[in-house]
C-alpha cells in the first residue's frame, strides 16, 4: 500500500507535562508487560480516549488491564480531572497544572507510566492474549504511522482550520482543500477494500475511523453547506465507518452525547449554516454492547 505522509505529526494540544514511560521497553524503568498491572483512565468523549478504548476492547484487556471511564467534560476550571491529580501529583514533584486524560497507570506504583496516546495503543498491544490478533502487524508499521499522520494533520489540523473563527478565509479554504484532498486519498485507497491495510483490522482503521467521526460530530458543525456536501461525497469512507460502527470493538464505545458535550464546552469555530445534519446517523449504526469498559 503507498500512502504517502504528509510532513507534520499529530499536534501536541496540552498544558501538562507529557509522560513518556514505555511497557517492555527499557528494563530500567521498570514498567514490565505483566497483565493486572496497568490501569487506563480515560473518556470516550475524547477522541485519544475513544482510540484507546476501541483498541483496549479489540485486544480483548478488559481483565488483564481495567479502564477508568472519566466523566466526558473534566470537572476541573482547568480542564482537567480531579480523579487524575493524586496521580499526577504522585508523578511530579509540586504538581499544580491539570490532570489531563487519558492516562495509562501503574497500579504498583500509584504513578503515571504515560499520558501519549500512541506510546499506549502500542504498549496495550503487549498485553494481548496470545489469542489476540496485534494491532501493529510486522511489516504494516511505516503504513500505520503514515495514516496516523494524515489523519492528524490532513484531517484532524485542515478541519480545525478550516471552521475556526476570525481566519483568513484564503487560509480557511486553502485547508479546506488540504482536508478534500486527503480525503480522496483514502476514499481511493479504501474502494473496493475493508480495512487500510493488507485486509485487516489494525490500529491504522482505529485511527481512521475515530478521525471520522470527530469529522462529522465536530468539525461538521463549522464548515458551510457546500464544504459538508463534499465532504459527504467520499461514500466508500463513510460506508467503511458506517461498518465500524457497527463493530462491537468500535460503535459500543460511542458516546454522541458526551462528545457534543465536550466540543461545546471549549469551541471556538465558526457558527455554520446549512451544516446541521450529520453525515452518518451514528446512532442508528452502533453496535451497543453492555460492559464495553470495566471501572
Amino acid at each position: 500500500m503507498s500512502i504517502t505522509p504528509l510532513a507534520a505529526v499529530r499536534p501536541a494540544h496540552r498544558t501538562a507535562p507529557l509522560f513518556r514511560g514505555r511497557i517492555g521497553r527499557d528494563a530500567r524503568s521498570g514498567h514490565y508487560a505483566v497483565p493486572h498491572r496497568y490501569r487506563l483512565h480515560l473518556s470516550t468523549a475524547c477522541p485519544d480516549g475513544l482510540r484507546l478504548a476501541v483498541g483496549h476492547s479489540l485486544l480483548g484487556l478488559d481483565t488483564r488491564c481495567p479502564v477508568t471511564l472519566l466523566p466526558a467534560v473534566p470537572d476541573c476550571s482547568d480542564g482537567g480531572h480531579t480523579a487524575l491529580r493524586p496521580l499526577y501529583e504522585a508523578s511530579a514533584h509540586h504538581y499544580t497544572g491539570p490532570a489531563l486524560d487519558p492516562v495509562l497507570s501503574d497500579d504498583w506504583s500509584g504513578r503515571i507510566v504515560s499520558t501519549h496516546t500512541p506510546d499506549i495503543l502500542r504498549d496495550l498491544d503487549r498485553l494481548r492474549p496470545d489469542d489476540r490478533a496485534g494491532l501493529y502487524p510486522a511489516g504494516l508499521e511505516s503504513v500505520i504511522e503514515a495514516v496516523e499522520r494524515m489523519c492528524a494533520e490532513g484531517m484532524e489540523e485542515a478541519a480545525q482550520r478550516a471552521g475556526r473563527a476570525g481566519a483568513d478565509p484564503r487560509e480557511r479554504a486553502a485547508a479546506l482543500d488540504t482536508l478534500l484532498d486527503t480525503l480522496d486519498r483514502l476514499e481511493r485507497r479504501l474502494k473496493g477494500e475493508e480495512y487500510l491495510a493488507d485486509g485487516r483490522l489494525t490500529a491504522a482503521d482505529i485511527e481512521l475511523w475515530v478521525s471520522l467521526v470527530r469529522l462529522d460530530t465536530v468539525h461538521r458543525c463549522h464548515l458551510d453547506a457546500s464544504a459538508v456536501h463534499r465532504v459527504a461525497g467520499h461514500r466508500a469512507l463513510w460506508a467503511y465507518a458506517r461498518r465500524l460502527a457497527a463493530h462491537p470493538a468500535f460503535g459500543r464505545h460511542l458516546d454522541l452525547d458526551g462528545i457534543a458535550r465536550r466540543h461545546h464546552g471549549r469551541c471556538q469555530g465558526l457558527e455554520a449554516a446549512g451544516a446541521a445534519v450529520q453525515i452518518l446517523d451514528w446512532a442508528s449504526h452502533a453496535a451497543h454492547t453492555p460492559g464495553a469498559c470495566r471501572r
